[in-house]
């Protein structure tokens, strides 16, 4: 039987990755579109051309690759700018990620995730055989970013509110975790989820 894939996506800092991590160690294939994103844009890639090309040779940083944080800087306040970086990089990311789901498919897993963070906000959440959302109070999202990324709390906040409130891809999703709690209880929601998903895929 073909695996199904299920997204798997959630706002800044919510703590997509962990999720995803409990996933796998439950034998569950994941893709990781972050990671595909920084792999097209590695150097002697043609997007990293492209970005040198577009944004100037100072976003190349001392050790030959794009300089992530501050060309994170320069598009974020800036629209232009971000429409041109996703121009560049968007096609290439979809293309390499249907390529690995298309892989993972035929490995035999009763499904597949993709872990992606923007997949309400463009739309593709409906392409998937369900969504699970990691959903996190906003106050405690404000302190982790603080914490990973060093911002202050003005700059963790901005980064916060400029993307897709929560509720609205906790409205869109078939399953949400909660990871306010430690990570047992985390953990234990995975399980739960992985269980119903497991069972609605079941043959």
């Amino acid at each position: 039987m073909k695996a199904r894939t299920v997204g798997l996506t959630g706002g800044i800092a919510t703590g997509k990755s962990t999720v995803a991590g409990f996933f796998r160690a439950r034998g569950i294939p994941v893709v990781d579109a972050d990671q595909i994103a920084r792999d097209v844009v590695a150097p002697g890639q043609p997007a990293f051309v492209e970005i040198v090309d577009t944004f100037g040779a100072e976003f190349v940083g001392a050790d030959g690759g794009l300089d992530r944080e501050k060309l994170g800087a320069k598009v974020f306040g800036d629209k232009e700018a971000r429409a041109a970086l996703e121009r560049i990089t968007h096609p290439r990311i979809a293309e390499v990620s249907a390529a690995r789901l298309r892989e993972e498919a035929e490995s035999g897993a009763p499904y597949v995730m993709y872990e992606a963070a923007l997949l309400v906000e463009n739309g593709s959440h409906r392409a998937f055989s369900a969504l699970v959302v990691v959903a996190l109070e906003a106050e405690q999202q404000v302190a982790r970013l603080m914490a990973r990324s060093g911002l202050d709390e003005a700059g963790a906040r901005a980064r916060v509110d400029a993307q897709l409130p929560l509720a609205d891809k906790i409205a869109a999703a078939d399953f949400v975790i909660r990871n306010e709690g430690a990570m047992p209880e985390t953990e234990a929601q995975v399980a739960e989820v992985d269980a119903a998903l497991r069972a609605r895929f079941a043959p």
